[in-house]
């Protein structure tokens, strides 16, 4: 099921504005999301990054666009180093680890995975080759303790993506520290590991890539320049990304990417999530209390570009939200399956078409659910009243499941299921002894049924069903 040529909007961070999307190659998409730092567990600042742009890419894959997905890993860095010395371990064996760590959970959330993981470590002659384009073209040099740097005066397009002029960067932002830099701003392209295992030999002398140079090799590597869309959290916009456009527009001559996007922050109490604040909760943690799909949801319920606070009540309400939308797709299956009714194929419909625009509208995820929701209210109403059409619910289960799942990636599980041998026998039982008006017998069938099979026997309008306790 495919809305091919469908248009799609975006707020694009780089002119502030919704935009919308034109692809550089017609019916392509390169999509380059920056990745982790793999030195510690996975977090829900990290899960809502990734759940985000599952998102963006479903939506263009639903309008048949041909994505290519790039997410990194940085796996050589400082923290990484410092960790590893506390351990005594290889760094690259703890980003291997922790890398490890991050597929588990995401996986859980139900995030389509990436079609390329490139790690800095695997593409240190890109690096080399972009910092030697810099040196030569003179936007950057080598300071005298063997780091190079690139020099920020030397872009005129410095601040177009934070919009913020250089002098307001000096003066209101922390900056990477060095008496070694010329200017404030400058930033390392290269770090003089000399006397550090974790090294590359290059025309600098022994030393590893700086944290912004590597996604600019990354991304021109497998997506070209310019790509189509550069995504991250909000905090990426200064100065990660601010640095990725300087240092590859000046190496190319020509824009980096068309489109730059960028989610909210996930906060506790309306203060932002950060491990420096030690207020971040690891996925692991959370999903010792909830269970992934219901984090899915809580990550669905706010506009990506808002703030998204975090708490157990929030986490308890989604996973009650998505339990009303699993009984309604588990009632109307019910209803078909006693009408010996299977759902439709998805096809184009009001319902999945209100959802799929709603996402091709800056992928407003909030007004999806909402008709998720509206959809769910409709078949408990209809439920009770008797007033369930046949052909009418085999049409909107097939558009509810393809748009809940392929569109939003949210598990309803099964919408059938195969019952344990024993229970259609005590089903039988119970249904003789009612008509024979013996209800306290036939009451304790369905509390045998109950401890026995962990299966709740509900009668409704049409009959009696069954549904996991």
């Amino acid at each position: 099921m495919t809305r091919e040529g469908t248009a799609i909007f975006l707020t694009n961070t780089l002119s502030g504005k919704l935009e919308k999307f034109n692809p550089i190659r017609s019916g392509k998409v390169g999509l380059y999301v920056c990745g982790l730092t793999p030195y510690d567990l996975t977090h829900l600042g990290h899960a809502r990054v990734y759940v985000t742009f599952d998102i963006v890419r479903r939506t263009f894959e639903a309008a048949s666009y041909e994505v290519c997905h790039v997410q990194n890993f940085t796996d050589i860095d400082d923290k990484i180093i410092d960790r590893a010395k506390a351990r005594n371990t290889p760094p690259l064996d703890l980003a291997t680890f922790y890398i490890e760590e991050y597929f588990r959970s995401i996986d859980a959330l139900g995030v389509l995975r990436a079609h390329q993981y490139p790690r800095v470590t695997q593409h240190i002659p890109e690096v080399i080759e972009i910092i030697r384009k810099l040196i030569e073209g003179k936007f950057a040099y080598m300071a005298a303790n063997g780091d190079v740097y690139y020099s920020v005066s030397r872009f005129g397009g410095y601040g177009k993506l934070s919009k913020r002029k250089t002098q307001e960067l000096v003066a209101g932002v922390r900056v990477e520290v060095s008496s070694h830099k010329k200017e404030p701003l400058d930033f390392a392209l290269w770090k003089s590991a000399s006397g550090e295992s974790a090294g590359w030999d290059s025309p600098w002398g022994r030393g590893r890539p700086g944290w912004h140079i590597e996604c600019s090799a990354m991304s021109t590597k497998y997506l070209g320049q310019p790509f189509d869309i550069h995504g991250g959290g909000q905090d990426l916009i200064f100065p990660h990304h601010e640095n990725e456009i300087a240092q590859s527009e000046s190496a190319a001559g020509k824009p980096f990417a068309n489109f730059f996007m960028h989610n909210g922050f996930v906060t506790v109490n309306k203060e932002k999530m950060s491990k420096s604040l030690g207020n971040f909760f690891t996925l692991k943690d959370i999903y010792a209390k909830f269970d992934p799909a219901a984090v899915r949801y809580y990550l669905l319920t706010e506009h990506y570009r808002s703030p998204l606070d975090f708490s157990d009540q929030a986490l308890f309400q989604a996973k009650t939200a998505l339990a009303r939308l699993i009984e309604a797709v588990d009632l109307v299956a019910f209803y078909l399956k006693i009408q010996n009714e299977e759902p439709l194929k998805p096809a184009a419909g009001d319902l999945s078409d209100k959802i799929f625009e709603s996402l091709t509208q800056d992928f407003h995820t909030p007004k999806a659910l909402a008709y998720l929701q509206q959809w769910a209210g409709d078949v408990f109403e209809s439920f009770k009243t008797k007033a369930l059409d046949g052909r009418r619910s085999r049409r909107e289960l097939g558009d509810f499941l393809w748009a809940g799942r392929q569109l939003l990636g949210l598990d309803f599980g099964r919408e059938t299921s195969a019952w344990p041998a024993g229970v259609q026998e005590l089903l039988h039982q119970r249904e003789e002894l009612r008509k024979k008006k013996e209800f306290v017998q036939a009451d304790a069938v369905r509390q045998k049924i109950t401890q026995q099979f962990g299966l709740i026997l509900e009668d409704t309008p049409y009959g009696s069903r069954l549904k996991k306790a």
